[in-house]
């Protein structure tokens, strides 16, 4: 991904909400199936990372993103922004 894709994903993703929260029980199997799920309608997810958990952003960033084949755009605090695109119909055409 290039830096200019890059840029495009996160001006995309400064108007989203976060979907998800990652907790005190960290990344459990149950959660990362839920973003793999939510990957099947979006392809731009926002994640938050609650003050409780005790893990590192980026490491629970890299690790969502091995486990559901996406890429991480950004991690800013503790929020994360990861880019799945779809296969069939790619709703977010990234600029070349």
């Amino acid at each position: 991904m290039t830096s200019k894709q890059r840029a495009y994903l996160k001006s995309l993703a400064s108007n989203l909400n976060p979907i998800f929260q990652v907790g005190k029980s960290s990344l459990t199997p149950e959660f990362t199936e839920a973003i793999e799920e939510a990957f099947h309608t979006k392809e731009l997810i926002k994640i938050a990372v609650l003050k409780n958990c005790m893990d590192d952003p980026n490491e629970i960033a890299q690790v969502v993103a091995e486990r559901t084949h996406s890429q991480v755009v950004q991690v800013i605090g503790k929020k994360i922004i990861l880019y799945k695109p779809d296969k069939k119909n790619p709703k977010i055409i990234l600029p070349r």
